[in-house]
């Protein structure tokens, strides 16, 4: 393909040695001539390892060039990658200054240039941008309108400082967010031949997605050094610890509770949570993350408490109200705290959870129901359908099974309010409610 890349910089230098060493025809555009007398001349503008051999050779055999001029740069190429940067300003928030200004160089030369031209944004930028800032900067420059005249995606970098040309050729995933179909088709093209996921999805997932990854990264940082903090003062070694730890892909570097959802609960995580903060405290540690975990999951039953509270409706049916499906414990259970405060509220209230059932508990759980839920006892059904007969508002607890296909068993008017994602997929029934959707 015949690409220019705007930004000359860490991302841009490295998109354009490694496209071009793939047999890529790229132009690369930035306004300092310093930047393009070098990948002109054969070197390399940043330090990155393998980066100038790869600019050397592709220079040397005609597939790389640059250039400060935008206008010829888009009207001899297909496609144009934005790398430019996108610095923090005092406040935290984005300066996007240089990618409008990219945005409107390249809208003016696409107002002169016939045939079909895709613009990827390559820049990481905040959920919301490509539609707020880069289309409506692009349509004003060009008078075309995005989708139709000219193709965008929003197409983020993952690449790591030392071994970016490796993360180049050997991506975790590639993500393409299209605002048309043609457009992700042509992208697409650049990296079938790469052995990565490739997901294609709408401009505002591919724009979070970066955030995301880069937000999890400096968790798992910051976990493992409050974790080997603690190690320390008790006398073990951190990295032997976290060793183990990683050992363990089907529950700790996996999937699993990485889910937007509700609160957790059970007699496990609350429990050990608050032992193991306590024992930071005994030694004089600040651990702002282990001691910041529960006090965000009181908030999360906070947003779950406030859905239900601005419904119309005082009748409430909950489905499900042990911590987890497929279980009858509702220690800590965060269901149980939520309908403790509805009921302070005077929320006529009804509960049904199949695997709960007093006849058939022992032990610790049928002392904690009649020792310190009994009220809660009394509301609780035998069936799904005494919940549907009751309730103004229904409130989906837990990811039981049989709660998938609620939507079609409620009559006209009833709210569901779902805080487990139990109902797949976005919906646009204005009587459903999903927490984290």
């Amino acid at each position: 393909m015949k690409i220019s890349i705007f930004g000359m910089g860490y991302v841009g230098a490295v998109s354009a040695g490694c496209l071009a060493g793939e047999g890529h025809k790229i132009v690369g555009v930035d306004p300092v001539k310093t930047k393009v007398d070098l990948i002109n001349q054969g070197l390399t503008p940043i330090i990155e390892k393998d980066i100038g051999n790869l600019i050397q050779a592709a220079v040397k055999q005609g597939q790389l060039r640059a250039t400060t001029d935008a206008e010829e740069a888009v009207a001899s190429t297909d496609i144009s990658f934005v790398c430019v940067g996108t610095p923090s300003q005092m406040n935290g928030n984005l300066d996007l200054k240089y990618v409008r200004r990219v945005c409107e160089k390249i809208g003016s030369a696409l107002r002169a240039k016939n045939g079909h031209h895709v613009v990827v944004i390559r820049s990481t930028i905040l959920p919301g941008t490509m539609r707020s800032v880069v289309i409506p900067t692009l349509e004003a420059a060009s008078g075309k309108k995005a989708g139709k005249e000219f193709g965008v995606c929003n197409n983020p970098e993952f690449l790591r400082e030392g071994t970016a040309v490796y993360d180049f050729h050997n991506p975790p995933k590639t993500v393409i967010g299209e605002i048309d179909t043609a457009s992700g088709d042509l992208l697409a093209e650049l990296y079938q031949k790469m052995d990565a996921p490739m997901i294609r999805t709408d401009l505002e997932t591919a724009e979070m997605v970066k955030y995301v990854d880069n937000c999890w990264h400096a968790l798992k940082v910051g976990f493992a050094n409050e974790v080997g903090n603690i190690c320390k003062a008790v006398g073990t070694d951190g990295h032997r610890v976290m060793d183990i730890f990683c050992q363990d892909t089907k529950l700790n570097l996996s999937p699993y509770y990485l889910k937007p959802g509700f609160a957790f609960g059970g007699s496990c995580l609350p429990k050990d949570l608050r032992a193991l903060t306590y024992k930071g405290r005994s030694l004089d540690l600040d651990l702002p993350i282990l001691n910041n975990i529960i006090p965000s999951n009181v908030l999360q039953i906070e947003r779950g408490l406030n859905m239900i509270l601005t419904q119309p409706g005082r009748k409430v049916g909950v489905l499900g109200f042990s911590f987890k499906a497929g279980t009858d414990d509702l220690r800590e259970s965060p269901m149980v705290e939520v309908i403790e405060r509805l009921l302070g509220k005077g929320y006529d209230i009804r509960i049904y959870d199949k695997n709960v059932n007093l006849a058939c508990l022992v032990g610790a759980n049928r002392d904690y129901i009649l020792n310190l839920i009994p009220h809660i006892a009394k509301m609780m059904v035998q069936s799904v359908d005494d919940i549907l007969a009751h309730a103004d508002t229904i409130v989906i607890g837990n990811n039981s099974e049989e709660f998938h296909n609620i939507l079609s068993l409620t009559r006209q008017g009833q709210q569901v309010i779902d805080l487990v994602r139990a109902i797949k997929g976005m919906q646009t029934n204005s009587e459903y409610q999903g927490i984290c959707c």
